[in-house]
């Protein structure tokens, strides 16, 4: 549990960080064709669409990692969501906010 709680942890902090420095770079789109052209206007409206769809499954990760870290703190953590069955220890190194075993993931 501590290796789990530990490799959330420093997710968490990637992740977080991560977002910091995306939120710091993500710059309102310059609206005025006489300063940017059309084509630059519409790229830079995409890289801007595409940095919020990062950030939105950014912040759905990092509630996936508080949800695994307060199963550890209830004792929770580990057990499949469908079956209740115990998640493989290989499976959970992986991705330590897994909250199915493989079969029940698989079915």
């Amino acid at each position: 549990m501590e290796q789990a709680k530990t490799k959330l942890l420093e997710l968490r902090s990637e992740l977080q960080a991560l977002e910091h420095s995306a939120k710091t770079n993500l710059q309102a789109i310059e609206l005025d064709q006489s300063r940017v052209g059309r084509l630059s206007r519409m790229d830079a409206m995409q890289r801007h669409e595409m940095a919020l769809e990062t950030s939105r499954r950014r912040q759905q990760q990092l509630q996936k990692l508080e949800s695994a870290l307060r199963r550890i703190e209830s004792d929770d953590y580990g057990y499949c969501f469908v079956c209740d069955e115990t998640i493989s220890l290989d499976r959970l190194m992986i991705d330590p906010s897994n909250t199915r075993c493989i079969r029940c993931a698989s079915a």
